[in-house]
């Protein structure tokens, strides 16, 4: 038995990671420790804490730790462990956008350049991120163009070069047309641009200029004077401040009564090359520190574009063993600094990032509140609709019986929340008795556990159907003497969203931009549904075709299946392909052939 107060007294004076679980053993938070005895002891004193950490000490029923010998140890080993197990009370970047890289293949004999959302350490050169996607393609269309790369990932032809070379977009390396140390420089000098060394570039092209023109070859001075200009001009689209000449990265943060909004600009070389942002919520009342400090661990853990250079504007209390970790994931012995400037410009571009936070933050909830204060008008409600659930279901009659939910959280669709059902109950197909099954099965729930996986209770209940659906939920909600409302997301013969619906059959007038929104809620439900039905019947046709003959296991239904492709080509198949396969015998053959 784990006895809280008995197990503090163990804890040692040491560096390490604690790992707090509640009583389903599910891990609610990971924090690390210069001394586990005093971090770990601090939760359970009665001292001024936030709402946030009553809420998580009430929830922790035995806890963990794992001793190391350095705090940068317990750095490393506690951002891997909230990667995994992803604990509800620390910081995590739930945001799943992802901005496209140019990438280099430099360890290539002739380098190729492509866009990339993936940052793999495979010793290619990335540049990025660029938050407009369109910006890093303009980039490498433009690199491609002006300095003739090869565009292809293998070479094409070995006997001749492509159409890229005859219209003057390809040096055609794969003829021999230029020689690896040419080709090098090329890529040398593509990424000095890329790094934003602009004026060393535009110095090596006028030399070359120069030495074209007193070789009289005028056709290539020509052309390098109009790679110049090309290269002025999309420069000059990126510069933004001569911060400075390093890799940097800006982050500013800003806080609503609801949200934590943090902004990334990257800066390299002098130029804005792109920037980024991503919400937080219930985290009002969590410490700007903490927040910073939790958003670089997880932000930077797996991405390889470290920057010489972070600012922000708080001082972090683990300042140091942030710039080592970071340090080392830089490699070559080089630095990274984390800087809280106080005056003069880098001030004011910390200033910049945490004004764009704070503009991107209130135009996110102006169009929240836009459709949450329209929803409330439409659905007469006295308060705002701040979760809505809504249930489809799905079968083929009467068969693989399920049911889909999906969430709609302050006006913004939430996929992760989504939840799918089997029918229980329920015998044939009966889906108005169906629904009422899922949605009791659903508030029972919430009803039971309320910190559980379905969270709180929903403010309003659409159906993915009309007045039968309507009067299946309120029956559901009558069930435990709840006060939620139940609409109808009503679709035309086209089985496109007409019109919401109340439970007197009365349809309710919504702007487009209204009715978009619950468009893409139906089909979001219907989705869920449909997919979790189909996944079922397949496995289950997998399972009654091939199962249940004497003889066959798991392996060599594996074998079949990778040997065929399908059941229908291993019927189809003869006797003598099928006795190929290892083990298959002229018994199980004959099996197959009868079902």
């Amino acid at each position: 038995m784990f006895i809280i107060e008995d197990e503090l007294q163990k804890l040692p004076d040491k560096p390490g990671v604690y790992i707090m679980r509640d009583k389903d053993d599910n891990i609610i938070y990971v924090g690390k420790a210069i001394s586990l005895k005093n971090r770990v002891r601090s939760y359970f004193r009665k001292t001024n804490k936030t709402q946030r950490i009553i809420n998580m000490v009430s929830l922790i029923d035995h806890f963990e730790y794992i001793v190391v010998d350095n705090e940068a140890e317990a750095l490393i080993l506690e951002c891997n462990l909230i990667k995994k197990n992803r604990p509800k009370f620390n910081v995590l970047l739930k945001d799943d956008k992802t901005y496209p890289y140019i990438k280099i293949d430099i360890k290539s004999d002739y380098p190729g350049i492509t866009i990339t959302r993936k940052l793999i350490n495979d010793g290619s050169k990335y540049f990025g991120p660029y938050a407009n996607p369109g910006a890093a393609k303009e980039l490498v269309d433009f690199i491609r163009q002006k300095y003739k790369i090869k565009q292809c990932k293998k070479f094409k032809y070995t006997d001749r070069p492509c159409l890229n070379y005859h219209i003057k977009r390809c040096l055609a390396p794969c003829m021999g047309y230029v020689t690896k140390e040419e080709y090098r420089k090329q890529i040398d000098e593509i990424i000095d641009f890329l790094d934003g060394k602009k004026d060393k570039v535009i110095k090596e092209i006028d030399k070359q200029m120069k030495e074209a023109s007193e070789k009289l070859d005028f056709e290539q001075a020509a052309y390098l004077r109009d790679k110049k200009i090309a290269i002025e001009r999309i420069s000059e689209k990126q510069k933004v401040s001569n911060v400075s000449v390093n890799n940097i990265d800006v982050i500013g943060m800003y806080k609503s009564d609801i949200e934590v909004c943090i902004e990334i600009f990257f800066v390299r070389g002098s130029k804005m090359i792109g920037r980024e942002h991503y919400f937080f919520s219930e985290l009002k009342d969590m410490d700007d520190k903490e927040i910073l400090s939790g958003f670089i661990k997880q932000y930077y853990l797996e991405n390889e574009n470290v920057p010489n250079k972070i600012m922000l504007r708080e001082e972090l209390e683990d300042k140091e063993v942030l710039e080592q970790w970071l340090g080392e994931k830089l490699g070559k012995n080089r630095r990274v600094e984390l800087i809280s400037p106080k005056k003069g410009e880098k001030l004011r571009f910390v200033e910049m990032a945490e004004m764009n936070s704070k503009v991107t933050l209130e135009n996110k909830e102006k169009d929240k509140s836009k459709i949450l204060f329209e929803l409330k008008e439409v659905l007469n409600l006295d308060e705002l609709p701040r979760k809505i659930e809504t249930y489809d279901i799905s079968n083929i009659s009467g068969e693989y019986v399920v049911a889909g939910m999906c969430v709609m959280q302050d006006g913004i669709l939430k996929k992760n929340l989504s939840r799918r059902f089997k029918i229980k109950n329920v015998v044939g197909q009966d889906d108005v008795a169906c629904m009422e099954e899922v949605v009791t099965r659903r508030l029972k729930h919430s009803i039971d556990n309320k910190d559980g996986g379905f969270g709180k209770l929903p403010d309003v209940i659409f159906a993915d159907g009309g007045i039968t659906q309507i009067k299946a939920i309120k029956r559901a909600v009558e069930v435990y003497k709840l006060d939620i409302p139940v609409f109808g997301m009503v679709k035309n013969d086209k089985h496109q969203t007409r019109a919401l619906m109340d439970e007197n059959r009365e349809e309710l007038t919504i702007s487009d931009e209204l009715m978009k929104l619950i468009t893409n809620f139906q089909d979001m439900v219907h989705d869920t549904a449909i997919s979790y039905h189909r996944k079922l019947r397949n496995s289950s046709m997998k399972k009654s075709q091939l199962d249940d003959i004497k003889g066959i296991g798991e392996t060599r239904k594996r074998m079949l299946l990778k040997t065929f492709g399908s059941f229908e080509n291993i019927q189809n198949a003869s006797k003598e392909e099928l006795m190929k396969v290892k083990g298959i015998t002229e018994d199980i053959v004959n099996q197959i052939k009868n079902i």
